[in-house]
């Protein structure tokens, strides 16, 4: 091999492109007999423990789906607690299996960190809190306001390029953790909490009187939040990808917790191949014929999940918007299981 060649193939298994070591993530969990997942540090509705230490949420329902696939048991997950700073580090160095922490899939993060996103768990966008005192009605009303940020994510650049584009002036001030910016914002010194509108909804329930404050109408950026694996192990992440796209295509076909049993035993083709008493779909994954029927008996199919932790049946009761089903006003949508 030239040495230019030996470059690029080390530069290549630096960021995770050669198999080897790393792409046997799949063992490694069933050895060690529980999936490390990494979550947030406590955000309501998408991953957040009660005062028992039991975590609940959108992010941990992918957590337990794929612990019911991998290991037959959606309680075997060991939650790792994240920063936004410290939350792709810890899955580039192999602390956690999967990063599942509502993190905005981008190019950058999608090329450069040696890490791969499967999908979208949560199709989000960036907002803004502030106080109804203020009588503040629009996002384009805060010109020169000061806005409290978490350093470590996607906001800073969008707040930047939102207020250069409507020619306004404001004021960063900058936290290293999410509870550290709401205390700030709470405290009074910035007018505007800017973050993902799910968690300013969440955030917005720790705030003393969260009555007396407002998410402003404006969405400024995208931001499709989604799991995380690391380069270079297909089957990793074919297995984390399908498990989410088999909670989205469990909706769509109208299977759920309580009725999945009588639904396995339908004629209809698709369903056979779902349930795998026809083909073997689940084989291909690495996985046990009956894979889905395991995901939806341990947290149920896309949209029970949103309801009961984000949407509707929740404290947080967020409308599903653009995470309906593509087929019901949405853009949520998953290749078909065949």
């Amino acid at each position: 091999m030239k040495r230019s060649s030996l470059g690029i193939v080390v530069a290549l298994a630096a960021v995770g492109y050669i198999h080897g070591a790393e792409a046997q993530t799949f063992k490694t969990v069933q050895d060690r007999g529980i999936l490390s997942c990494g979550v947030s540090q406590g955000l309501p509705g998408f991953s957040a423990p009660d005062d028992k230490g039991n975590w609940t949420g959108l992010d941990v329902d992918v957590c337990r789906a794929i612990a019911a696939v991998v290991l037959n048991d959606p309680k075997k997950v060991k939650f790792v607690p994240l920063s936004a700073k410290d939350r792709f580090t810890a899955l580039q160095s192999g602390e956690i299996d999967v990063l599942s922490r509502n993190s905005t899939w981008t190019l950058s993060r999608d090329t450069s960190l040696g890490l791969n996103y499967t999908g979208v768990t949560y199709y989000d966008g960036q907002g803004f809190l502030v106080r109804k005192a203020l009588k503040v009605n629009s996002a384009l009303e805060l010109n020169s306001a000061s806005i409290c940020v978490q350093t470590g994510t996607t906001n800073e650049q969008n707040v930047a390029d939102y207020f250069k584009s409507n020619n306004m002036k404001y004021e960063i001030i900058a936290f290293g953790t999410a509870d550290e910016t709401l205390k700030a914002y709470e405290s009074g010194r910035c007018d505007v909490f800017t973050s993902d509108v799910s968690q300013l909804y969440a955030e917005r329930l720790k705030l003393a009187n969260p009555e007396d404050h407002a998410v402003l109408p404006e969405v400024i950026s995208k931001e499709p939040l989604g799991p995380v694996v690391r380069h270079g192990d297909d089957q990793w992440f074919d297995i984390v990808k399908w498990t989410l796209f088999a909670m989205i295509n469990a909706e769509e076909l109208n299977i759920t917790q309580k009725n999945v049993d009588e639904m396995a035993k339908a004629s209809k083709p698709e369903l056979k191949r779902v349930f795998g008493t026809d083909g073997n779909l689940g084989e291909q994954l690495g996985l046990t014929k009956d894979w889905v029927t395991r995901i939806i008996k341990a947290v149920g199919n896309y949209g029970e999940s949103f309801d009961r932790n984000v949407g509707a049946g929740s404290k947080l009761g967020i409308s599903r918007g653009l995470n309906n089903l593509w087929n019901k006003g949405g853009i949520q949508y998953a290749p078909p299981i065949r």
